[in-house]
This record gives structure tokens, C-alpha cells and sequence, in this order.
């Protein structure tokens, strides 16, 4: 094949490639540090809400209802799980946040995933004695050996208003 690019084309053109890597790169360095602050800065890094004798108390009282699955893929074409339902507080103390386990099986019932998450939104108020609030997680991975069941859910920690 006979080369049809002139001496200043080609040096254009490597150029031009050299700088489309060198942004590439940039990309994904870039999003590979925000996945990396977000892991480490997220809710799994915050602090724990107390879980005391009248957390535990408390915690006797609240149920999960109505539990709902779904997956979807998100824009990078990975599988993300999201868990649903509603938490029904049945006490008389009102309730600031839930800090809830998530703990997926695998078909033996031995737990291969446990997922630690707050439910209640920083903006929401406190859900009041005798009433309910819908929440939602998304959980990014689970392995392949889950038996398929909603995960068991545990409150493990509570902030009483």
C-alpha cells in the first residue's frame, strides 16, 4: 500500500493521537479516583449510630414490610441490585436513622454477603411512632453463589429523637 500522508500530516496526525491517549488516560484516572474517594468517604465510613439498651429496645419494634428486588445494568453495563420495601416503625419513640445489615445466603444459608447501610435520607425527618417510610439501597455486587432470596435484614444501630 502506497503511503499517502505527507511528512506534516503524519506528524499532525501522531499528535493527535498522542494527545486523544493522553486525555483517555485522564478519563480514566479521573474516574477511578472518585470511585476510590467515594468507597473510602461513603456511608461505609461514617460513624455507626448507637445501638444501646434503648436502641435495642427500639429496634424490637420496627419491621420491614413489603420487600422488593430488582436489577438493572448501570451505564458501565454492570449489574446493580437494588432492595426496596417499607420500615414500619411500631414504638412510641420516634426514629432519626436506621443502620441496617444486609445479609445475602448462598444455597447452603451460609452468608456470603454482608451489607452495612443507613436507610433514612439526610434530608427526611424523623418516621414517629406508629408510622412508615419506603426506602431503597442499590448494592453493586453480589457473587454469583446467592441463592436468589431477599437478604435477611438486621437494625444494628438507631437514632432516637
Amino acid at each position: 500500500m502506497v503511503d499517502t500522508l505527507e511528512p506534516e500530516e503524519r506528524g499532525s496526525f501522531a499528535v493527535a493521537l498522542i494527545a486523544g491517549a493522553v486525555i483517555v488516560a485522564l478519563i480514566v484516572g479521573g474516574v477511578a479516583l472518585v470511585a476510590r474517594l467515594t468507597r473510602h468517604n461513603g456511608p461505609a465510613a461514617a460513624q455507626h449510630l448507637p445501638f444501646g439498651p434503648a436502641e435495642q429496645g427500639a429496634a424490637q419494634r420496627i419491621h420491614f414490610l413489603e420487600p422488593q428486588m430488582a436489577r438493572a445494568s448501570n451505564f458501565l453495563n454492570q449489574e446493580v441490585t437494588y432492595i426496596a420495601g417499607t420500615i414500619s416503625n411500631d414504638g412510641t419513640a420516634a426514629i432519626g436513622d436506621v443502620e441496617a445489615t444486609f445479609e445475602f445466603r448462598d444455597p447452603f444459608n451460609q452468608v456470603i454477603l454482608r451489607e452495612t447501610r443507613r436507610l433514612f435520607d439526610a434530608n427526611a425527618g424523623p418516621l414517629p411512632g406508629g408510622r412508615r417510610r419506603d426506602f431503597q439501597i442499590s448494592i453493586e455486587y453480589i457473587p454469583v453463589e446467592w441463592n436468589q432470596q431477599y437478604p435477611q435484614i438486621r437494625v444494628i444501630g438507631l437514632q432516637l429523637r
